[in-house]
């Protein structure tokens, strides 16, 4: 008798603990994704010659609203 009630909850505890330990397995926190490695035929020089070809940055625009912006915002 005493053999079975050991048995039963031995079996209980260990069922019990394979849950536990499905559960937290993979649940690990978000992990920074890596930095793609350039392949080998790209190297510094033409990758250099590629960014200088872009266009010039745009100059930054005021954003403040005029007066007539500004009562425009009010009506609707």
């Amino acid at each position: 008798m005493a053999d079975l009630i050991k048995e039963l909850i031995s079996g209980v505890v260990d069922s019990v603990l394979k849950e536990i330990l499905k559960k937290t397995t993979g649940r690990a926190t978000s992990k920074r994704k890596k930095r793609k490695t350039g392949s080998a035929s790209t190297s510094a020089a033409t990758r250099k010659t590629a960014s200088a070809t872009r266009k010039p940055t745009r100059k930054q625009v005021s954003k403040r609203r005029t007066a007539a912006g500004r009562s425009r915002q009010r009506r609707s």
